[in-house]
């Protein structure tokens, strides 16, 4: 055999047109010249098709492995449907909080203090009796927020401390804003 007609049945080969003999033929030729060798070798590197010696036997998908890939699918997308419509559930509730809510909050609680104010001035009596039946819930909340003082001053006292503490808020953010952000397609 010639060069050149291998080279003929190397072009044939990536194109799948060889029958079993000239296979045959060919690899005995290669085996003998190793400038055809080389050249083989080449197109095989830059051509992915060729990495096997059998790559003119062409896979056939089966009808089973398809029905499978269609299942997989569907589920993966019934999946992906399920989070989609737990975030936007998700969503909703906390579309409570609003800016109108957020300002009837801060209306009413000023309209309260502003209440509680002129029952101080012009009524004790009742203020009186309003803080007697709170009792000892007033003690604890005093002692809590001396707590809480003495702990924010050590917190700003150490500086290391305080850089810690800012991590962890910045930390506790990220993942906040992570886990809030708009659903997004796939």
């Amino acid at each position: 055999m010639r060069c050149r007609d291998a080279k003929f049945w190397l072009t044939a080969q990536r194109e799948h047109d060889l029958l079993p003999s000239e296979v045959t033929a060919l690899q005995e030729h290669l085996k003998h010249c190793s400038a055809c060798h080389t050249s083989e070798q080449y197109h095989k590197r830059t051509d992915p098709a060729l990495n096997s010696s059998t790559s003119r036997m062409l896979t056939s998908i089966s009808t089973e492995r398809i029905m499978q890939a269609v299942e997989r699918q569907k589920r993966i997308t019934e999946q992906l449907e399920y989070l989609r419509n737990r975030q936007r559930t998700r969503i909703a509730r906390l579309r409570i909080f609003t800016p109108r809510f957020a300002t009837l909050t801060y209306l009413s609680m000023g309209v309260l203090s502003l209440l509680l104010l002129t029952l101080l001035i012009f009524n004790t009596g009742i203020i009186v009796n309003i803080l007697e039946s709170f009792g000892g819930v007033i003690d604890t909340l005093a002692i809590c927020a001396q707590y809480i003082q003495s702990g924010l001053a050590f917190v700003l006292q150490q500086e290391w401390l305080l850089s810690a503490m800012a991590l962890a808020l910045v930390i506790m953010m990220g993942m906040w804003l992570r886990l809030m952000r708009h659903p997004q397609e796939a």
